[in-house]
């Protein structure tokens, strides 16, 4: 069973949704990522969510956009994300997932990435601008690095393209709660929970939710009918807004703000 697959397993035993936060490596600075994944585990995090920064970040919301500009701007690059990923490996067990666009692995060439990523400890990864289709060879080459390709579904997807979607993912099919970029919003769309469970009938695969999730409520919402909830600009915000040195404490202490009170850690 893959590390991916037994944090879901066992969130749902605890009688929860796996949690998924996002971090953009990088920023404000590769240490302090490395930091803040550990204590997002300790605070209840399944599943870490590696964000390489990207200069053309075209699914990402404007604070996300300036966190990849930050990382960027301070010379992160997917080699850098790599070593963050590896330096996180060496002292914890959750698994880690890239959240990544396909030109930086294109450029370091299939096969070498899939190496590389193995030997740093990834688990999985989520090429957010790979359509299914066009994704045969990037999901070969993570297969046979025995890792998992992770892909997008969103609130415009037919059930034709679901069954393909969830033939090509790993564990889990990562549901888009809307149309547009990530970014807090106020509230979820009413069609996801349909759109969820459809896409739990169709594919047999676990689904998570994640673009716009940043208020407990949300959570919430979401426990109700997916697998998996994906915070990211709720928690980025608070990178923006405070200094590195207030930043861990402050960071656990969002993180936990959006958790249901019933779930214990």
């Amino acid at each position: 069973m893959s590390r991916i697959l037994q944090a879901f397993t066992k969130a749902k035993a605890s009688g929860r949704v796996a949690l998924i936060p996002y971090l953009t490596a990088g920023d404000p600075s590769a240490d302090l990522t490395v930091e803040l994944a550990g204590l997002l585990q300790d605070s209840g995090a399944d599943v870490i969510e590696l964000g390489v920064p990207f200069s053309d970040p075209l699914a990402d919301g404007a604070i996300n956009q300036r966190s990849a500009a930050r990382a960027l701007a301070k010379g992160m690059s997917l080699s850098g994300v790599l070593q963050v990923a590896s330096r996180i490996r060496r002292t914890r067990a959750l698994p880690i997932l890239l959240f990544t666009y396909f030109n930086p692995v294109l450029r370091m060439g299939l096969t070498e990435f899939a190496g590389r990523a193995r030997d740093a400890g990834v688990d999985g990864v989520l090429a957010t601008d790979l359509p299914v289709e066009e994704g045969d060879d990037y999901r070969q080459a993570l297969n046979d690095s025995g890792m998992e390709a992770i892909f997008l579904a969103a609130p415009t997807t037919g059930e034709a393209r679901m069954h393909a979607i969830g033939n090509a993912s790993g564990t889990f099919v990562y549901y888009v709660s809307r149309t547009g970029v990530t970014g807090e919003q106020t509230s979820l769309s009413g069609e996801a929970r349909g759109k969820v469970m459809t896409l739990q009938r169709l594919t047999g695969k676990k689904v998570a939710v994640g673009f716009g999730i940043s208020r407990r409520e949300h959570v919430e919402e979401v426990a109700g009918y997916a697998d998996g909830v994906v915070i990211g600009s709720a928690l980025m915000k608070v990178v923006e807004e405070t200094g590195e040195k207030p930043l861990p404490g402050r960071l656990e202490q969002r993180f936990r703000e959006l958790l249901p009170r019933v779930w214990s850690h």
